[in-house]
């Protein structure tokens, strides 16, 4: 597809939040109104809309929304299926262990940072500064696992689908505006945004 067909890149970044949230706001909503199933059939097909939109706006798969993605179709599917709703709430405590377990094996056994290559379009760090955001990332991940864990298995559907909108996401926001110095200081060249 031509460059003028695709919106311009502010606009991209608008977007790709709302491919990224409207899912799960779908989720929330359907799941209000009509329990956790329709909830999760709501959720599945909303991430199966916002994928390939992922990739018409970005013309390539990003790397993480696909992941997220399969694993909501698998672990929705089988919550559907099997009418038992622990899939659904076990899919984000292995997703955030499988991203926490790739980042941190990436910098131990390959001694790679594995961010970089995903997001080394968006930011321009020094080697120091994208290991040092790695681990960070990767250590996260663990934590909203667990935050995950705690939730699901110790409160009811309700509290855990309320866990989502109201501890992880806004935990995954402030953590992810707490790395903002970092960027600042190992960040490369003249142009950098957090000066």
């Amino acid at each position: 597809m031509s460059d003028d067909i695709k919106p311009e890149k502010g606009i991209r970044k608008l977007w790709a939040t709302g491919l990224e949230l409207g899912p799960l706001l779908l989720f929330f909503a359907a799941n209000a109104k009509w329990g956790i199933f329709i909830g999760t059939a709501t959720f599945i097909v909303a991430t199966a809309i916002a994928l390939p939109c992922y990739r018409w706006m970005e013309g390539r798969w990003p790397v993480m929304p696909m992941v997220g993605g399969f694993f909501v179709l698998v672990f929705g599917g089988l919550t559907i299926w099997l009418q038992d709703e622990t899939f659904i709430k076990l899919k984000p405590t292995i997703v955030n262990c499988l991203f926490g377990v790739i980042l941190g094996g990436g910098l131990l056994v390959l001694k790679r940072p594995l961010l970089k290559p995903i997001f080394g379009a968006a930011f321009q760090l020094t080697d120091e500064g994208w290991r040092k955001l790695t681990v960070r990332w990767a250590l996260f991940f663990f934590v909203l696992a667990a935050i995950n864990e705690f939730f699901w298995r110790g409160f009811s559907t309700d509290t855990w689908i309320a866990s989502k909108m109201f501890v992880s996401f806004p935990a995954t926001m402030v953590f992810a505006f707490l790395q903002i110095p970092l960027l600042k200081r190992h960040w490369l060249g003249e142009d950098n945004p957090f000066a």
